[in-house]
Formats: C-alpha cells, structure tokens, sequence
C-alpha cells in the first residue's frame, strides 16, 4: 500500500466554524479532570442507537457536526487512501465511543492530535481516546485508513466502482462501508470534501465547489463543501472521466449535472428536463432548498454496480446511465420521484428507518401526479391516480399481509411496494379526508417544522393533527400500522381482495432499492 503526502490545507480551515485549529488546546478531546488514560474516568459509549429496522447502526455518546474527507484514487492499483476527520460533541463522560465502519483496512486513529487506540470489531471500529472526554467536550478523530471499491460485492457495498474511478450510494446503510461514521440519518452533520484524481479524471462532492488546484505530479485536488447538513447515508463523491454540465434553474438556482465525457451528447435530452421539473415542483413543496442541484450518471455499464435505478445523494442525485437514454415519458416521473427526494429524505430525513414510507410514499405520490398530468400511462396501464389507488386499494390487505404494514417494515421487506405505493395510499387517504388546501398546508408545515434535521412517523401524524384541526391520531395510525387496510374516505364503492398465502423469501436480502417504485 502506498501513502502520498498530503500536502493540502488544515482540515480545520476546510471545515470552517465547525473545526478548531486540531493543534490547539480547545480543539483537543477534553479530559476529564483527574484523568489519565482510559481508566480515570467516564463510561464507554453505546454502539447502536436502536433503530427498529437497523439496530447495529449508530452510535451513542456523541453527536457528529462536521466530517472532512480527503480521498486520494490510484488509478493503477484503484484503491482510495482515505483520512476522515471527524468533529464531534462529547454528550457524556466518555471513556471509549465507537464509529461505523465495515471493509476499509485502518491504519491510525488520533484524538484530538494524539494517538489513540482503536480496534475493528466486525461493523465498528472502537477507539480509546488517550484521556476520557468530558460531558460537552469537543472530539476531534482523525482516521487514517485504505478502502477497495471493490472489496465488497454489490448490494452489500456503498462504493460503486467503475471503470475510471468510484461513486458512493451508501443508503440505507452503507455508507459505513466508505468511512468511519456515526451511519445513521438522525445525526446530519456538515461535510467539506477534498479528492485528489489522476491526471485527466474529475472529482465532484455533494455541495459547492470551492476550489481545484493542479498538483506537482500531474493529479489535480477538488474541495467541495456543503452550505447544510448532510445525512450520511446521501453523501456523493466521484471520481470518473466527466464533464460538468451547467445550466441555469428556476429562481436563479444553479443547476450542474456531472456526466460521463463520453456519453454527454446521448444524456443531455433527459438533463435537460430537469429545469422544468423542478419549476413543477416548486409550486408544490416550495423553493429548492439546497445550493445546488444535478444529476450524476455514473460511468458503468455493470448491471450489478449498484441496486436501483436512481438515488438522491444530497445536490447530485447518481443514476444508472443507459435508464436515461429513454424518451421523456418513460423516465420522467421517475426523475420526479428523485427529485422530490430532495425534501424528503435529504431536507427531512426518516428519523429511524421505519419511517422510510415518509421518503418514498412523497417521492411517488408527487411522481405520479406529474405522470398523469402529462396523459403518461403507468407500469399497468393507468392514467390517473384515482385509478391507482383504487387498484392499490384492493391489493392492500396482500401488501400487508406480505410486508407488514406502512410503518412497519423489517430490513428484507424495507424497499417492498408497501413503503413506496403503499405510503401514496396512505397520502392519498389523508388528501381524501382534508382536502387539498389542507394537505398542502400539512406538507408545508412539516418541511418547514424538521428541516435540516430528522422527523418521524409520529412527527407527520402530530403536524397533521395540529394543521387539520382535528385529531388524526387514529385515523393515520390505522392506515399506517393496522394490519388490515382501512375504509378508503369518499370511496365506499372500494374493495380489498383478500390475501393469499404469502411465497416464503427464499434468504434474508432486501427488495433492491426502488426496484417496487410507481414511478418507474
């Protein structure tokens, strides 16, 4: 394995106000007083935060506000050397904490500029900083490690390697698989990025470009950073033979799609969509959130290199290229559906993975309304939503009977049907009870209530409640954890099949990620 010297700027000036100069006194872990060494003080962080669907993700006894990666690609050998630097508060006496991590080699872990001792153990790598942090202390971890894009097989692997470089798609919970973190979407933090690629490749980050530089040896240096908090499951970096496309967007918003150089021509009619779709949605949820917007068709062609057609990394959303060579009609709801990811999912993201339905229902509900307004018949043949509605209503009982309810999901039935269509059901329902001023409202209030940070089940049903004027307690949480599918409002006419017996899953892997969507 080899090492380059970096010879790049601190990471605390990359990292801005969220990082102090890591040789200063205030930036180091602060001790405990009378402590020396892991055993004067302190108790050791939890090592999950108990999400329901994925319990060993997450990590207790610190909250993360800044991530800097510096990334290197070697093309001749393509691996990635990494440095992660970590800025975090200490929410208790800390004797020892944990990050994710799972596939990359560590070969050295500093707190606060001193060595500390660390250990990988299965999907964590626990540290013992060299004193316990005190309660509101600030951590800073620098982690020195190698990563193989390709060392793990898909879909179990947030790399997606190509040809001439690498992505990342690390949803649900794989991002842990590209760098040490706390691997859960409760905890946002702020990332600054600094890739170094070969001579004649291109890095971009999620966020705004700050600066590339040309180094001695012919690579070239990109710092990216984000203006907002980024989950680290939506986290983009790339490196590839691209070209950066720019174009203006609604409300002088900066529209830039990262595209394989040589499939540029073939992409740009489906790039070229997304100025309108984004005045569409606009109107609907409000004013684009975030400093950019574009759409990263990445450089492969491998059927296996990733497990869903598309995915809404925050300001880049990553697609599977030969998918957008279709004709408008074809791949437009489903860009829809990405897009509006941006305010569910990346504004507000799930604050545990059993609210996923919150993501995906918004994301197919408003990709739908877009296909039917434009008279594109869906995957059955249906050209309003009325109709498919009624046709999902009747397969209700089956859905729950074969993937739990809405709200409900187990890790293998996560990307089921049930968390996509189903939560438009559930939409639906609620746009039937309200009207539509009303709906509109409660959409508003809850981006508006939870942005930049994380909501739940109960924070939808909450904000409903107090929007509506009544009390929508039971109603949603029938829709959404009943094990039967409720009266549809205004539909008494409609009717639920009843279920079958369920095939048994032959193993424990989920449904691929957005393979059950409407919108495709």
């Amino acid at each position: 394995m080899r090492y380059r010297t970096r010879v790049t700027a601190p990471a605390a000036a990359l990292l801005g106000t969220a990082a102090l100069t890591l040789s200063s006194p205030a930036a180091q872990a602060a001790p405990l007083a009378g402590g020396h060494g892991s055993s004067g003080g302190g108790t050791p962080g939890g090592d999950s935060l108990g999400d329901p669907v994925y319990p060993v993700l997450g990590n207790t006894g610190y909250r993360v506000s800044a991530y800097l990666l510096d990334f290197t690609y070697l093309a001749d050998t393509r691996l990635v050397e990494a440095r992660v630097t970590i800025v975090a508060r200490a929410t208790q006496d800390l004797s020892r904490f944990s990050l994710d991590l799972l596939g990359p080699v560590v070969h050295e872990v500093r707190v606060g500029g001193r060595r500390a001792v660390f250990e990988q153990q299965a999907e964590k790598l626990v540290v013992t900083p060299p004193s316990p942090v005190r309660e509101h202390g600030k951590l800073v971890v620098r982690v020195d490690y190698t990563a193989d894009p390709r060392k793990i097989a898909p879909p179990y692997n947030g790399w997606v390697p190509t040809p001439d470089g690498f992505a990342v798609a690390g949803q649900p919970d794989l991002a842990r698989t590209v760098f040490p973190c706390n691997d859960h979407p409760t905890d946002k933090a702020h990332f600054t990025f600094r890739v170094t690629a070969p001579a004649g490749l291109t890095a971009v980050a999620s966020g705004s470009h700050v600066s590339t530089r040309t180094n001695a040896d012919g690579t070239t240096t990109a710092v990216y950073h984000s203006r907002d908090p980024i989950a680290t499951e939506i986290v983009q970096v790339t490196v590839g033979d691209y070209r950066i496309v720019e174009r203006p967007g609604p409300s002088g918003m900066r529209l830039r799609d990262v595209v394989p150089t040589a499939r540029a021509e073939a992409l740009e009619p489906a790039l070229a969509l997304t100025p309108g779709q984004l005045t569409w949605l606009e109107q609907r949820l409000g004013r684009f959130p975030f400093e950019a917007y574009g759409i990263l068709p990445a450089n492969t062609d491998a059927p296996d290199a990733f497990d869903f057609t598309g995915l809404e990394t925050q300001t880049l959303t990553i697609y599977k290229p030969n998918y957008l060579l279709q004709q408008e009609s074809a791949i437009g709801s489903h860009m829809m559906h990405e897009l509006v990811h941006t305010w569910f999912g990346n504004l507000v993201s799930p604050a545990t993975w059993a609210d996923l339905w919150l993501n995906e229902g918004h994301a197919d509900y408003y990709g739908l309304l877009y296909r039917y307004e434009r008279g594109w018949p869906d995957s059955i043949g249906l050209t309003t939503m009325e109709a498919r509605m009624k046709d999902v209503y009747s397969r209700g009982d089956q859905w729950r009977k074969d993937s739990g309810p809405v709200a409900s999901p187990t890790a293998a039935n996560l990307f089921d049907s049930q968390r996509y269509t189903g939560g438009v059901l559930v939409l639906y329902a609620l746009w039937t009870l309200v009207g539509e001023d009303v709906f509109s409202r409660i959409e508003h209030t809850f981006l508006d209530r939870y942005r930049n940070s994380s909501a739940s089940t109960k924070d939808y049903i909450a904000v409903a409640t107090e929007v509506a004027g009544q009390d929508l307690t039971g109603f949603l949480t029938e829709w959404l954890y009943g094990t039967t599918t409720p009266r549809m409002p205004g539909h008494p006419d409609w009717t639920v099949t009843p279920p079958k017996v369920s095939a048994a899953r032959r193993d424990d892997r989920p449904t691929p990620k957005d393979r059950a969507s409407a919108t495709l």
